[in-house]
């Protein structure tokens, strides 16, 4: 492996772990030329997943693409580079399980429904784009689909918790 600092070959495996839910392994490695650390992210070759566009265009599946889609939803947010990754491992995963190609729409709403499970205001960032809302109108609307679903999600966890201090 080369060292992203110095260009060097010469390194050795500091630790090996697999990334949950993935055939991926994260590695930490460090260069025995200029001995600083690093990671890096190992996965088998796979076949290549063709991505079909709202337009009907197709475009190989970019890992890159959606990584920095979800990073920039995650911009100032308190969502780690280790959550953002698993987010993208787990979809790059998921769309794997289709034969050969998978629909944009479908990469989208794995993604919107994995970034309101972590952080809301990302979830709104990713959907403001992925959704091309119009006007603000259409912004109010999701704002309020979601305020919704977290005063239920809000209102069951209440209840459970008054059943527990009631035992």
């Amino acid at each position: 492996m080369k060292c992203p600092f110095c260009g060097s070959f010469e390194g050795q495996v500091l630790d090996s772990r697999p990334i949950e839910h993935t055939s991926a392994i994260r590695r930490r490695r460090q260069c025995n030329q200029c001995k600083k650390r690093y990671t890096t992210y190992e996965k088998p070759e796979e076949v290549i997943m063709m991505v079909i566009k709202s337009d009907g265009r197709r475009e190989p599946f970019d890992r890159k693409k959606l990584w920095k889609a979800v990073a920039r939803a995650c911009v100032k947010r308190p969502v780690s580079t280790e959550t953002m990754e698993k987010i993208v491992s787990e979809i790059e995963s998921e769309v794997s399980d289709y034969i050969m190609e998978v629909s944009s729409s479908v990469i989208g709403q794995k993604t919107l429904q994995k970034l309101l499970d972590i952080d809301t205001v990302a979830y709104i960032r990713f959907a403001s784009v992925y959704n091309k809302f119009a006007d603000i109108n259409d912004f109010m609307d999701e704002l309020k689909k979601i305020k919704k679903e977290h005063d239920k999600t809000t209102k069951k966890k209440k209840i459970s918790e008054d059943i527990k201090t009631k035992k």
